[in-house]
C-alpha cells in the first residue's frame, strides 16, 4: 500500500511538472550543458599528472605552515 501511495504523489508530482512546463526545460538544460561540455578542452594525462602533485605539494606546505604556526604560538603561549 505504502508503494502505491508513493507511485501516485510522485506520479502527480511528474504531472504537475510536466504540466507547467518543467521537464521540457529540464531537458533543454541537459541538452545545452553536453553541448558546452564538448566545446571544453580537457586536460591531457600529464596536464592533469602536473596540476595534481602541485595541489598535493600545496596542500602539504600549507599544513606544514599551519603545523608550526601552531606549534609556535603554542610555546609562546605555555611560556605566559
Amino acid at each position: 500500500m505504502k508503494i502505491l501511495i508513493w507511485v501516485v504523489v510522485i506520479g502527480a508530482l511528474f504531472g504537475l511538472l510536466w504540466w507547467k512546463g518543467q521537464i521540457r526545460r529540464l531537458s533543454l538544460y541537459v541538452q545545452e550543458t553536453r553541448e558546452e561540455l564538448r566545446k571544453c578542452s580537457w586536460p591531457t594525462w600529464d596536464e592533469l599528472k602536473g596540476s595534481t602533485t602541485l595541489v598535493i605539494v600545496s596542500i602539504a606546505l600549507l599544513g606544514g605552515f599551519t603545523v608550526a604556526v601552531d606549534f609556535l604560538m603554542n610555546l609562546v603561549f605555555i611560556k605566559l
